[in-house]
């Protein structure tokens, strides 16, 4: 695949960390099922992510990653239409990391906002890793490796993406100059014929002189309409075009996704770490004792003390599941003190089971056949490293050491 076109393409990963609850299913599955409906998807398994902060109890990740790969297939990603895998499956993620390793400054890695934060947050851990320091390049080398055009993730988690704009850019500066670069540009556009050469270089001028973004996305359009340019040639063209050298790494962009704010138990987010989650896959008398007991409103003490549903994590809840007519009803139940807690909860029981009851049906047979899983894995790790194999032979390429 040309880096030029990498814009069909997007990358996601999942640390696995055993069974995923509601916050995993509204804040990033749904997200994967309609994208995998819009692009070419790659969701993988980040199990060497996992090593980073959890190296000491490394014996669960195998029966997590079956775990969270069910979670994926019951939620409706389907191996169908985007390519499932296992991180350590695909050794090119690690060969990746390690030659963008040579070139990116210490103190990139140490200014990720998540470092310090990683570091407070499990100061019960030995952070103090080469691994841990390195995580976000190899978050980095993920992305890179497929050529990914656009990496889903909340506002919180931008700054990864920024890094890995940083390592391509400063890859393709050292490694896109390849010798007689202007040279074979040039003999690249007169390819194009007379009529689109004559096109692209006023589009490259106007670009290049007056900073005409316009100008800069019709030559995209352009050169992405040539049907008789090689690989190389798109690329180097891509780079000419922009004032640079040869884009062998393509820059990903942060595909923002609306974070669903989906309330713990207790109120907080909903998170394993703080023991207030319901699961996907629960079952029925489970979710509907979890919400039954579940934090509502401090003030209403008693059936008859009216409560603000803004202030509410039952009502959190009623704005992800429940339709206009029913958050209509249960907002003015509460603040009238015209229906309990308990009545509040009851529509809330009767859609979280309805909507695990199809996530329970289509993970059946996954968990009575675990071969099933695996053979999705590996088919989606056979599709994943031919991707990745044809980025590290560019690399290699670019970097002198392809030994051909």
């Amino acid at each position: 695949m040309s880096s030029n076109d990498s814009g069909n393409r997007v990358l996601s990963g999942m640390r696995p960390t055993g069974r995923l609850h509601l916050g995993h299913y509204h804040g990033v599955l749904r997200n994967w099922v309609q994208l995998q409906h819009e692009y070419e998807c790659f969701f993988f398994v980040a199990d060497w992510h996992a090593l980073t902060t959890n190296y000491e109890h490394a014996q669960d990740i195998e029966q997590h990653t079956f775990t969270t790969v069910v979670d994926w297939l019951a939620a409706g990603v389907n191996p169908g239409a985007a390519t499932l895998f296992v991180q350590s499956k695909v050794p090119e993620h690690a060969e990746l990391h390690l030659l963008l390793s040579m070139i990116t400054p210490v103190s990139w890695l140490e200014r990720v906002p998540s470092y310090k934060d990683q570091q407070a947050k499990l100061n019960d851990r030995d952070l103090a890793t080469y691994g841990f320091l390195g995580y976000p390049l190899l978050q980095s080398a993920d992305i890179l490796v497929y050529r990914a055009g656009h990496v889903p993730v909340g506002a919180d988690q931008v700054a990864h993406v920024e890094l890995t704009r940083e390592v391509a850019r400063r890859f393709n500066h050292i490694y896109g100059r390849e010798p007689g670069f202007e040279e074979q540009a040039e003999a690249a556009v007169a390819k194009m014929g007379k009529k689109a050469s004559k096109m692209y270089r006023d589009l490259r001028r106007r670009y290049l002189e007056q900073g005409d973004a316009e100008a800069l996305e019709r030559a995209r359009a352009l050169l992405s309409e040539q049907q008789n340019l090689s690989i190389g040639d798109r690329e180097r063209l891509f780079g000419y075009l922009e004032g640079g050298g040869r884009i062998i790494l393509p820059e990903p962009q942060a595909l923002l996704t609306p974070q669903a704010k989906v309330p713990g138990l207790d109120g907080e987010k909903m998170s394993k770490s703080y023991h207030n989650t319901i699961s996907l896959r629960e079952a029925p008398e489970s979710v509907e004792e979890k919400v039954r007991t579940m934090k509502t409103d401090p003030a209403r003490v008693r059936r008859s003390d009216p409560g603000n549903p803004d202030v509410c994590p039952v009502f959190s809840l009623h704005e992800i599941y429940s339709d206009e007519d029913t958050r209509t009803w249960a907002a003015k139940g509460c603040r009238s003190a015209g229906i309990g807690c308990l009545d509040c909860k009851k529509p809330l029981i009767d859609a979280i089971n309805e909507e695990q009851a199809t996530m329970r049906s289509r993970a059946e047979q996954f968990e009575q056949d675990p071969d099933l899983v695996q053979s999705i894995l590996l088919e989606g790790a056979e599709k994943a490293r031919d991707a990745a194999r044809e980025t590290l032979d560019a690399v290699r390429s670019a970097i002198g050491i392809s030994y051909k």
